[in-house]
């Protein structure tokens, strides 16, 4: 087969989750390292997935050549975050790692939601399984090496996760080159005779850009929450956001089973119900106990709606170009509502007052999955 085997592109999002999540769980230990405010904290954040867009916007047709060129940039930028000396070099570097991030998570989906057309939304859940578990184990290794082992030790580790990756992905390439230059021609011939409207690209790049906020946001802030909120060990806040991507992982779990009967929209929509209502409710909590519960079931509602929202948008059959865009756009609220959530709670003095942002979103999103715009699929 021509393109990645499907256990290199588990490998894959496995990393890309890691790095997805790497931040939160290390952020405090960042933060005491370098002296940063919650404001200046957020621009490692912004830096991370403002290299994931850019990422996903280069993804070219040949999704394979993306997929290794994401892996050696992961390579390049986690291996050189480990040993950056201050804010404004880890922030150049985590761009890099973020660039690879962005390759490596849309190279994978395209392939995968071109693979998949029986159940995709099911599909597509099992495969993203592999990227919320290694979100999971971010937040399960920081708080079980970090103890142990320094962080630039266990940063240059991840860096060479990569590294393994490239050569993997570099031995598939080179026994199956014949047939992946035949299938890489028909892609592009296939792109010429499919695309997306120019409405129905615009509200697939918004749910994206809102979710990839969301999520972020919760992720990013909720070890810090945690420790400042519930519990004041850092180890003990850690676990919570590892509560947060458990119930994320094997959530999807549950979605893949859910969709298989159930249709990707409503799914969608009773997740993003649930995501808002435990945000707000996160956002009063005060113990550690409470906070690790609502960090569960916000995992668990918020688990559905990639999937879903990646099956609905590649039954519309877009270039690889286009579904590269949307889901890079995704890194832009990534970036941007982390970073605005740190300065909201630096001016508030408050993270609970902050967390108004992740649940705007969530309503955001709840309202425009009612509506879907109807267009013909075009040519581009």
């Amino acid at each position: 087969m021509a393109a990645p085997s499907l256990g290199l592109m588990h490998y894959g999002l496995v990393l890309a989750g890691l790095g997805t999540a790497l931040l939160g769980p290390i952020l405090p230990l960042l933060a005491r390292q370098w002296g940063m405010l919650d404001s200046q904290s957020g621009l490692l954040m912004m830096a991370k997935f403002c290299g994931a867009f850019l990422g996903g916007v280069t993804v070219s047709g040949k999704l394979r050549r993306s997929l290794l060129v994401g892996m050696m940039a992961g390579a390049v930028g986690f291996g050189g975050f480990a040993v950056a000396p201050s804010m404004g070099v880890g922030c150049v570097c985590l761009f890099v790692g973020g660039f690879g991030l962005g390759q490596i998570i849309t190279s994978v989906n395209i392939l995968a939601g071109r693979r998949f057309t029986a159940h995709r939304g099911s599909a597509l859940a099992m495969l993203n399984f592999s990227f919320s578990l290694g979100a999971m184990l971010s937040a399960l290794l920081a708080a079980w090496l970090l103890p142990r082992f320094a962080l630039k030790g266990v940063l240059e580790g991840f860096s060479m996760l990569f590294a393994i990756g490239v050569f993997a992905l570099i031995v598939q390439m080179r026994k199956n080159r014949e047939g992946a230059e035949e299938v890489d021609r028909a892609a592009e011939e296939t792109e010429r005779q499919i695309g997306l409207s120019r409405r129905v690209y615009l509200y697939f790049a918004a749910l994206l850009v809102l979710y990839g906020g969301l999520e972020t946001c919760l992720s990013g802030w909720l070890t810090t929450f945690a420790l400042r909120y519930g519990d004041k060990t850092l180890a003990v806040s850690e676990y919570t956001t590892l509560l947060l991507w458990m119930s994320l992982t094997f959530g999807r779990v549950g979605a893949s089973a859910v969709m298989l009967r159930v249709g990707e929209k409503t799914v969608q929509r009773w997740g993003l119900g649930l995501a808002a209502a435990f945000t707000a409710a996160l956002a009063m909590a005060h113990s550690a106990v409470t906070i690790a519960g609502f960090a569960v079931l916000l995992g668990l509602s918020l688990a559905p709606f990639f999937p879903a929202t990646w099956a609905l948008l590649m039954a519309e059959r877009p270039t690889a170009r286009q579904a590269g865009i949307v889901l890079a756009v995704s890194g832009l609220g990534a970036a941007a509502l982390p970073w605005l959530m740190g300065v909201v709670s630096t001016r508030a003095g408050s993270l609970q007052v902050a967390l108004a942002l992740p649940f705007a979103a969530a309503l955001g999103l709840l309202v425009m999955s009612w509506y879907t715009p109807r267009a013909p699929v075009i040519a581009d």
